[in-house]
């Protein structure tokens, strides 16, 4: 018999979304909904309270390395954060959003400020789509090309496995030969079978207007 999450779970526990095939951290509630982020961080979703149950040990395993695996593909370069989302004036919903967000500003919770961000976000895109003032912004052309100051990566990961992926990776590899070498010898090792490969390179945007 499935077990299936209440609310008044415990912020941060880890489980299952059989809905979504995905691991998450529960973060509260959302109307009818409970939500959900991926564990390492990303994109909240939102899942019905029917179709989570807390996750096995094996399910919180195979999450923990993919997430542990996307952070060592991440560039080590920072990327700007989105700007907070502004309330309306005289709106109590946006107000108290705003609230959170100040409260875990000042308690330094980075993980709370995001969550005050998204359901001030979807607070505002449910209540007040289209009664706020229209925001008018100059287009300008860029031109996209491959950053030759930095290599192209070639790396692959292990998916075989019964239950979950096994999770060994080359790590990033300056050719696509390196990469092959790589799975010739887990193969040879651990008789797996089942790899996914990525090609990852670095692209520039440049205003058409500095161009020569």
């Amino acid at each position: 018999m499935t077990e299936h999450i209440e609310y008044g779970i415990e912020t941060g526990t880890v489980v299952y979304d059989t809905r979504a095939d995905k691991v998450g951290e529960y973060r509260g509630q959302a109307g009818p909904y409970v939500l959900l982020r991926p564990l390492g961080g990303g994109r909240e979703w939102e899942a019905r309270p029917e179709s989570v149950r807390p996750a096995t040990a094996g399910e919180r395993l195979a999450a923990e390395v993919r997430a542990a695996n996307q952070r060592s593909r991440t560039p080590s370069h920072p990327v700007p954060d989105s700007p907070a989302p502004e309330p309306v004036a005289g709106c109590a919903a946006c107000a108290e959003f705003a609230g959170r967000r100040g409260q875990a500003a000042a308690r330094s919770d980075a993980s709370a400020v995001t969550d005050a961000d998204v359901l001030l976000r979807r607070h505002l895109r449910r209540d007040h789509w289209g009664t706020r003032p229209r925001r008018f912004f100059r287009f300008v052309p860029y031109l996209i090309t491959q950053d030759d100051t930095a290599e192209p990566e070639y790396a692959a990961y292990c998916v075989s496995g019964d239950d979950a992926d096994c999770g060994a990776e080359s790590g990033p590899c300056g050719s696509p030969g390196a990469v092959e070498e790589w799975q010739r010898r887990h193969t040879r090792d651990t008789r797996h079978l089942r790899y996914r490969r990525s090609f990852t390179d670095y692209a520039v945007l440049e205003p058409e207007s500095v161009r020569p």
